[in-house]
């Protein structure tokens, strides 16, 4: 959250999230930022477009006017992080820019594992017979709707589990 430490773990939302908040996925690579949105009742995660990165300020611009648009509540932002839960670079690239991103936000942040969600995706669209061409423009934002899926079925399962 703006000027505060942001929850690092997706069960840290649940007490913060009101019905009819909308949260947004990202799946953070190093030439765009995938982008999905939650519907509002948390259930179900649906891609919504691709930013092509420039520099740090043009893209917190463009993924800021989404969140201000679709009222986003939460970020949960994909942790690439390695095939044995070690952190590699890319981990500490992902946490920078959420240190980046947070004072310019007035919404709670959280890291979901996104360990083989490109990979899933990408198996997804060959198996569909998607283009090359195609499975490269869709790819992100579906990766991006693959983590924030995940994140809603914890959510769930956690408040199950609260009830």
């Amino acid at each position: 959250m703006a000027g505060s430490q942001a929850p690092e773990k997706i069960e840290d939302l649940v007490e913060r999230l009101r019905p009819g908040d909308r949260l947004a996925g990202l799946d953070l690579g190093a030439k765009t930022i995938g982008v999905a949105l939650s519907d509002t009742l948390q259930q179900v995660a649906t891609p919504h477009s691709t930013i092509r990165r420039t520099k740090f300020g043009k893209d917190a611009e463009a993924l800021c006017k989404i969140l201000s648009d679709y009222q986003i509540a939460g970020i949960v932002l994909g942790l690439p992080v390695n095939m044995d839960g070690s952190a590699g670079p890319r981990v500490q690239s992902i946490r920078a820019f959420a240190r980046n991103l947070a004072p310019l936000i007035d919404i709670p942040i959280v890291f979901w594992d996104e360990r083989l969600s490109t990979a899933a995706v990408e198996r997804m669209l060959i198996e569909a017979d998607t283009s090359r061409a195609r499975r490269t423009e869709l790819v992100d934002k579906l990766a991006a709707a693959y983590i924030l899926q995940g994140a809603l079925d914890r959510l769930k399962a956690v408040r199950a589990v609260a009830t």
